[in-house]
């Protein structure tokens, strides 16, 4: 038996998944570590959790499996975005704890280079907004705040990395220190339109370029793990940033074509092909994936709180056990009442980017009880999911016509919310067979790479429906519904 690795390194956990020769998964691998919340605001991980988790899973898979390294074509690594590491050159000794992308410790370093004028600019060359989200700033505030870091780094001792880059640089014993371009363009240092390292924007934040990685084509040669860590060394052939992942592994190839991925948070991508769209409604342009050299480049919103807000009704509220209780709860809801839940518990992210606002809830009667919250928590995805699509369609003429999504994440499995997107966007939703879409893509990228899989076109093809929502809803509910949100979120950013 032939397989691919999947190294999925995310926000809360770490998975190894194993894809089989058809690309099925075979097995499943998943380890949870520890979040550090030091001040209110500020986020972080252990570096050493993460590889111990990207390891563990990795063996526990292959066990279950029965498989060695012999039996395994190639490694794929997916990561989550814009969280910073810096790290000692010759020990591999981190200086800091990982500073995750949801930390907001540097907005002031944000307001001032906005307050001297240089968003623009950076905007230009990234397509990202000046935000604590981003890793160019963390990178900055290591630098000033651990005591001989700068002076480390200038004397070219120390290297900086997303995830997926110190993974590699462990996986490989140091052999290689490199990262892919998706998730180069999540730092606020990557020029995308020139794609190289932007010299004045590391000048402006104080960034020597020694630390910085080489940047390599999600299929690039990203070397081999080191005979020690599986028993023989295996090749580490595609790499990709979470969101860019599922992009690929919903096979969005076409210019048009849009991915949701509702997790924690929300992502949505729409491929806008050759095109970089300069964002006139606060989104990100990004690149969506970098295949032998050349670059398709993407519109990204970014929603911070999507099956968050159902933790919230388990863990703040204790309202419900578990998420799955939440659709019986929203079909049980009074059609009478209208409560709405904005659910800006770190801020609100794109087309807003209020760091400062927080969360709040309108719409309260004295019969609103757990199944109306519990229903204003589903639909605020839904509106916000709206309020990307309709910015998506104001920047770019190629987002118009009929819309079709499709969507991945554990918040998708759920019919009701499904059912309320299409709604709420009236526009079909499509629900594919293979919800592990973070995984299959970055595990197609290596397969195909290592010659396992098939190419672009025969692996679109693929791709399978499971389900389809069609739009149901009155164009007058759908405006009522709509409008009530958007008053919420102008009542929530006016407080």
């Amino acid at each position: 038996m032939t397989y691919v690795m999947a190294i999925d390194q995310g926000t809360t956990s770490s998975r190894t998944i194993l894809f089989d020769g058809d690309l099925k998964v075979a097995v499943t691998a998943q380890q949870e570590f520890t979040q550090h919340f030091p001040q209110s605001g500020w986020v972080e991980h252990d570096p050493e959790d993460l590889w111990q988790t990207v390891v563990q899973t990795a063996r526990d898979a292959m066990d279950q499996a029965g498989a060695t390294a012999g039996d395994i074509a190639a490694v794929g690594i997916t990561n989550q975005r814009e969280t910073t590491i810096v790290w000692d050159r010759k020990t591999g000794t981190p200086i800091h704890n990982a500073i995750v992308w949801q930390d907001r410790r540097t907005a002031p370093i944000c307001e001032a280079l906005k307050a001297a004028g240089h968003e623009a600019e950076i905007t230009r060359k990234t397509g990202l907004l000046l935000d604590p989200y981003f890793s160019g700033t963390k990178v900055k505030w290591l630098l000033d705040n651990v005591e001989g870091a700068r002076a480390r780094a200038e004397a070219g001792d120390l290297l900086f990395g997303t995830v997926d880059c110190y993974l590699i640089w462990r996986l490989t014993g140091g052999a290689v220190h490199a990262t892919d371009a998706t998730n180069a363009a999540r730092t606020l240092l990557y020029n995308i339109r020139e794609g190289h390292w932007d010299k004045e924007i590391c000048t402006l934040l104080d960034i020597p370029m020694s630390l910085l990685p080489e940047v390599r084509d999600c299929d690039g040669d990203f070397g081999e793990t080191t005979a020690d860590l599986f028993g023989t060394p295996i090749p580490i052939r595609g790499v990709a940033g979470d969101q860019q992942a599922a992009t690929v592994g919903q096979a969005c190839f076409a210019p048009g074509m849009m991915k949701s991925t509702y997790g924690t948070g929300c992502f949505a991508l729409l491929n806008t092909g050759q095109t970089l769209v300069s964002s006139q409604n606060r989104l990100l342009g990004t690149i969506a994936y970098q295949f032998d050299g050349v670059t398709t480049y993407a519109l990204e919103g970014s929603i911070f709180i999507a099956g968050a807000a159902v933790q919230w009704l388990r863990d703040g509220l204790g309202i419900i056990q578990q998420a799955s209780e939440t659709q019986a709860l929203a079909q049980a809801a009074d059609d009478g009442q209208n409560v709405v839940l904005v659910p800006a518990f770190t801020g609100l992210g794109a087309p807003y980017w209020d760091a400062e606002c927080r969360g709040a809830v309108f719409g309260l009667t004295r019969g609103s009880g757990p199944a109306e919250l519990a229903r204003a928590a589903l639909e605020s995805v839904g509106y916000q999911t709206r309020d990307l699509l309709e910015a998506m369609q104001a920047d770019w003429q190629g987002a118009g016509g009929e819309a079709i999504l499709r969507v991945d994440g554990g918040m998708s499995a759920s019919d009701w919310t499904m059912q309320f997107l299409s709604d709420i966007l009236d526009a079909r939703v499509d629900r594919p067979t293979v919800l592990e879409t973070t995984a299959l893509g970055v595990a197609w990228i290596a397969g195909m790479k290592a010659g396992v899989y098939p190419k672009q076109d025969e692996f679109a093809r693929s791709w399978v429906l499971e389900k389809r929502f069609q739009p149901a809803m009155g164009d007058d509910v759908r405006d009522a519904k709509y409008g009530a949100w958007k008053r919420a979120v102008k009542g929530a950013m006016g407080y």
